[in-house]
């Protein structure tokens, strides 16, 4: 998009040159002007898509100028950038049509969330409403990291939806490991250090890239670090996530604690994960009276069965009937697959197509984007990399 900057600041200028070149799509500040009687006068040959006014010296005849410019521009969207509380001005602009206003000296984040908006109503960019899914292990070494991350890589590989993993383990937190052999540059600390600087492109800088369609979020690698995640941190993280991914799946590990809660409160689905053995069983319902006491509705937790192998002495019927809630998925005991995941940091569906680990995740996939593909061998050919002539 290109816009036109109304100001006398080139300090201005350059700020929003910066911020908006920083956007994806960026945002192109091609033209300016120091005054709206220069931008009357001197008119663009091509429109711009987005016209700035720097409205901070407040004249008297800025209504009537913003009026004219409105008419000379209609396509344009308005951006109003005042330092000063001019109710009777801001009535007159809203009428003329403008719809953002924000304060002088220019807040980025309030900026980039403007954007979000214009660019939305522009038809350039396209808000997403993404849905956060939270995984968390009811007792260690349940294997809910492995199923997360291995998880997201699936959602991003086979469904095509972009995908955030956040590592949210307070301390030792090694999910990109898990998919990736790519040092972390950004942490969810640092993110939160930043907080203010915080939009969609940020966030994206920060990630650990899997895929094209699959970032994490890594965690601090320093526990003394963890401390600088506030959960209030974690509401804008992922309210800007929310607008820019399809799913945020959420590694929360074991540790409830203030960060982690405020994420399960702003959380679709949980996902406990547990395997069929008593102290699996005994730390779950614990988790589960957590949940109740804190009001979370029964239907948005699902349990999930790791290394699940029938025949055992423990059936899920057992397990439903122990804790009152159903267990939706199972994900077989594939020892060989997940180790070798494990331990070369590359996703089971990558290193291993055919394993059962695979195919449990791909089930998993379409059993949360309720989507199958029309065909019923869809979702396996890409698995598989089958094509028409296969058959």
């Amino acid at each position: 998009m290109k816009a036109l900057l109304i100001s006398r600041d080139s300090l201005l200028f350059a700020e929003l040159a910066s911020q908006g070149a920083a956007r994806v799509p960026p945002l192109n500040v091609a033209n300016s002007r120091v005054s709206m009687r220069e931008a009357l006068d001197r008119p663009l040959g091509e429109a711009p898509g987005l016209v700035i006014v720097d409205a901070g010296d407040g004249a008297p005849d800025d209504a009537d100028l913003l009026e004219r410019l409105a008419r000379q521009y209609p396509e344009a969207q308005f951006m109003l950038l005042t330092s000063q509380h001019q109710p009777e001005f801001l009535i007159r602009a809203m009428r003329a049509g403008v719809r953002e206003v924000l304060q002088l000296p220019l807040v980025h984040r309030a900026f980039h969330e403007a954007m979000d908006r214009i660019s939305t109503a522009a038809g350039v960019a396209q808000l997403r409403d993404g849905k956060v899914l939270a995984f968390i292990a009811c007792k260690g070494g349940s294997g809910a990291t492995f199923i997360s991350t291995n998880f997201g890589y699936a959602l991003a590989t086979l469904a095509e939806k972009k995908v955030l993993l956040i590592d949210l383990h307070g301390q030792f937190g090694d999910a990109a490991l898990y998919v990736s052999d790519q040092k972390p540059t950004m942490t969810l600390s640092d993110v939160c250090e930043q907080i203010a600087r915080i939009d969609g492109p940020f966030l994206d800088s920060c990630l650990v890239h899997v895929t094209q369609g699959f970032g994490v979020l890594a965690a601090a690698d320093d526990p003394a670090h963890a401390k600088e995640a506030k959960p209030e941190h974690i509401d804008t993280i992922l309210r800007v996530a929310r607008q820019h991914y399809d799913y945020i799946v959420l590694d929360v590990g074991r540790q409830i604690d203030a960060v982690s809660l405020r994420a399960l409160d702003s959380t679709d689905i949980i996902y406990p994960v547990l395997q069929l053995a008593l102290p699996d069983i005994r730390d779950a319902r614990r988790l589960l009276d957590i949940f109740r006491s804190l009001g979370y509705p029964i239907e948005s937790i699902r349990l999930i069965v790791n290394r699940y192998e029938k025949g055992g002495r423990l059936r899920l019927p057992d397990l439903h009937a122990a804790l009152g809630c159903e267990v939706v998925h199972t994900v077989p005991n594939d020892y060989v697959a997940v180790t070798d995941s494990v331990n070369q940091g590359v996703p089971v569906l990558e290193l291993s197509r055919s394993s059962a680990a695979a195919r449990s995740l791909a089930d998993l996939v379409e059993l949360v984007t309720a989507r199958r593909p029309p065909e019923s061998r869809g979702l396996f050919d890409r698995l598989f990399g089958r094509s028409e002539a296969d058959y």
